[in-house]
C-alpha cells in the first residue's frame, strides 16, 4: 500500500520541482476538471508527475447537494479521467454549484434536512458508481448562518457515510473558518467525528473580508496555514491518528520551497503522532 503522509495542491508551473521532489511520503492532489480533456499536454504533464508520485482527484463542480442529479456528460469525463489516472483518492465537495443549465464558479451552502441528505446520498452513490470506488467528500466552508437546519453539520456528515458508504475529506481550515464566521467551537466539531471515516484531511490559509474585515474570514487559500489550524490539526491527529493530509495554497502561488515548508510542518506532526501511538 502507498505510504501518503503530507501533499501539496499541484501546480504545473511547479512541475520540475514536484518531480525532483523526494519527501517520505509526498503526494500531489489535482484538481480534476483541469484535466478533463482528450489529448494536449495536460494529460501528458499529469503522466509525469503519476509515474514519480501518488496522485489524488479532487473535484469541484460535482454538484453533490444540488436539486439535480450529478451531469451525465461531466460524470463520464471525470470517469474517464479517473480509470486514466487510477487516483489514489478521489474527492468533491459537499455543495452545490449546478441549477439546470447555470453553473456557478463556487461551493454553495445548503439546508441539512431529512431531503438533502437523502438527496446527497443519492449523487454520491451515482458518482461512485461511475468510478468503481468510495468518494471522499468534504465539509465546506460557512460563512453565514442558514435556517432551517435539522440536522448537526457533523451528525450529517457520519450518516452520509453510514449510508453511501463513501468517506470523509476533513478540511480542518474550514472547520477553523466555520467556527469563526458562525461562533461554534471548532474543536467540538473536530472531537465529535468518528476516526475510521476520516480518510484524509485538508489545511489552507485564510485572509480577512475586505470590506467586514476579521469579522469574517475567508477560504482564499492565499496564506501560510493559520496557527490556529495548525492546534487543531494537532489535536485531531492525536486522537484519530495519522491521516494523509494535503497543503492548498492557490494563489498568489509562492516558490516551491514555500509549499515544501508547509508540507514538512503537517508531515512533523505526522511523524509525531505516529512515534507516539
Amino acid at each position: 500500500m502507498t505510504h501518503l503522509a503530507a501533499g501539496l495542491g499541484f501546480k504545473p508551473s511547479h512541475l520540475q520541482q514536484a518531480l525532483a521532489a523526494r519527501q517520505p511520503g509526498l503526494w500531489f492532489e489535482v484538481h480534476a476538471e483541469n484535466y478533463m480533456v482528450d489529448g494536449g499536454p495536460r494529460p501528458r504533464l499529469l503522466q509525469a508527475l503519476g509515474a514519480v508520485h501518488p496522485v489524488s482527484l479532487h473535484g469541484v463542480s460535482m454538484s453533490l447537494a444540488g436539486a439535480e442529479p450529478p451531469d451525465p456528460a461531466h460524470l463520464r469525463r471525470f470517469a474517464t479521467l479517473v480509470s486514466r489516472v487510477q487516483p489514489v483518492r478521489v474527492s468533491e465537495h459537499l455543495a452545490w454549484s449546478r441549477l439546470g443549465a447555470r453553473y456557478e464558479p463556487d461551493l454553495l451552502p445548503f439546508v441539512r434536512n431529512v431531503e438533502s441528505l437523502q438527496r446527497v446520498v443519492d449523487h454520491v452513490q451515482i458518482v461512485q458508481e461511475a468510478i468503481g470506488q468510495p468518494l471522499a467528500v468534504e465539509n465546506p466552508s460557512h460563512y453565514l448562518a442558514l435556517a432551517g437546519h435539522t440536522w448537526d453539520e457533523v451528525d450529517f456528515l457520519c450518516e452520509l457515510v453510514r449510508r453511501s458508504g463513501c468517506h470523509l475529506l476533513v478540511d480542518v481550515a474550514n472547520v477553523h473558518l466555520s467556527a469563526h464566521n458562525l461562533g461554534f467551537a471548532a474543536e467540538d466539531w473536530l472531537d465529535s467525528l468518528p476516526a475510521d471515516a476520516v480518510a484524509e484531511v485538508h489545511l489552507a490559509g485564510h485572509s480577512a473580508d475586505p470590506r467586514l474585515g476579521d469579522a469574517l474570514w475567508i477560504d482564499s487559500h492565499d496564506a501560510p496555514v493559520h496557527e490556529g489550524t495548525w492546534a487543531l490539526y494537532r489535536r485531531l491527529m492525536e486522537r484519530i491518528g495519522p491521516r494523509p493530509t494535503l497543503i492548498e495554497w492557490d494563489g498568489p502561488l509562492p516558490a516551491f520551497e514555500r509549499l515544501l515548508a508547509e508540507a514538512d510542518t503537517a508531515r512533523r506532526i505526522l511523524g509525531t503522532v505516529e512515534t507516539a501511538s
